[in-house]
């Protein structure tokens, strides 16, 4: 790289910050936070803390935040950290203004509006390289330095280089990979699964169960990545295994949190209407996508059993675990 990089964020939101900080901390890159919060352009500008995400974290100074939607006229890598519902949305009505040549890179984790991968919609827009990055993530560890893995997938490996000096030095580490599909598949699955592993743990705490219901998301996974066209191996990058423990083993996970809530019989409709998860929303998706596929049996899956207690009013609870069970005999 022989010039600066500008580097904008579009999302100024928990994960935005946290990478932005630390790609600033290299000192040769210009980066912003694209925002529409006032409080957080403020807070960032005048305070260098972003009072909304992380009000204890002073940031670098580097780091800047910005209304202004011109900065995606310069920007050698654009970052998408916006909720997965509206990402395209915001790219088409923007693309005037986005630098043909920059490298687009996806952190949202969840479908298009379309029901595709936040990629193929993308493609369909814009003309620029489209990459995903996904990982075993949480914002707070990142902007706290703790060491943190992600997966860059591309179709094209020409860029991949790219991505290793940009992160070079520090405490982000990355593997790489050409299989989008798996990658932006595995990182709205691990979602599901983290749900189905809240319920059982919130049912019974025990280990040799929780091992088995781990066992078979993963299997599960590989699966349905493979059928929508996906590598079972991706998997074991640090997008697929590694993503998925962290979202299902660790309480800080929302989802994990929204099938123990589910599991201990919290699932209100003011809970499911006001808390809007991924993994929620994308269980409809799979389900209804994969009863289309003849050649996979949904009645042999777990995620149909959670499709049922998203849609199933008078579902009984005390069920579930026994149900996801059977379905491997």
């Amino acid at each position: 790289m022989n010039k600066p990089l500008n580097i904008c964020f579009i999302g100024s939101g928990a994960i935005s910050t946290a990478i932005g900080n630390v790609l600033c901390n290299k000192e040769k890159y210009k980066v912003f936070l694209l925002s529409v919060e006032q409080e957080v352009v403020d807070s960032i500008s005048n305070e260098r803390i972003n009072k909304k995400y992380f009000p204890n974290i002073l940031l670098n100074p580097n780091l800047k935040a910005t209304f202004d939607k011109n900065i995606l006229k310069k920007a050698d890598f654009i970052f998408l950290g916006i909720p997965s519902n509206v990402t395209v949305s915001y790219i088409d009505e923007n693309k005037h203004l986005i630098n043909p040549d920059a490298l687009i890179v996806n952190l949202a984790k969840g479908f298009s509006s379309e029901r595709k991968t936040i990629p193929q919609s993308l493609s369909k827009i814009i003309p620029n390289q489209i990459f995903s990055m996904k990982g075993p993530s949480f914002a707070r560890e990142i902007i706290n330095s703790m060491p943190t893995a992600l997966t860059v997938a591309s179709k094209k490996e020409k860029e991949f280089p790219v991505f290793k000096e940009l992160f070079e030095g520090t405490h982000i580490y990355l593997d790489f990979t050409t299989d989008v599909t798996g990658v932006e598949l595995a990182s709205i699955l691990k979602n599901i699964y983290a749900i189905i592993v809240g319920i059982v743990d919130a049912s019974f705490d025990s280990p040799n169960l929780r091992s088995l219901v781990l066992t078979n998301a993963i299997n599960e996974m590989r699966c349905v990545i493979s059928k929508f066209g996906g590598k079972e191996e991706t998997m074991f990058n640090y997008c697929g295994f590694g993503d998925f423990s962290l979202t299902a083993l660790n309480d800080m996970s929302r989802n994990r949190t929204l099938g123990l809530l589910i599991g201990k019989g919290f699932f209100t409709d003011y809970i499911s209407e006001k808390v809007v998860l991924e993994g929620k929303i994308a269980v409809n998706i799979f389900v209804e996508e994969i009863a289309k596929k003849k050649n996979i049996k949904t009645k042999k899956l777990m995620i149909k059993e959670l499709y049922h207690v998203f849609n199933d009013e008078k579902y009984d609870m005390a069920n579930f675990v026994s149900r996801i069970l059977s379905v491997k005999e």
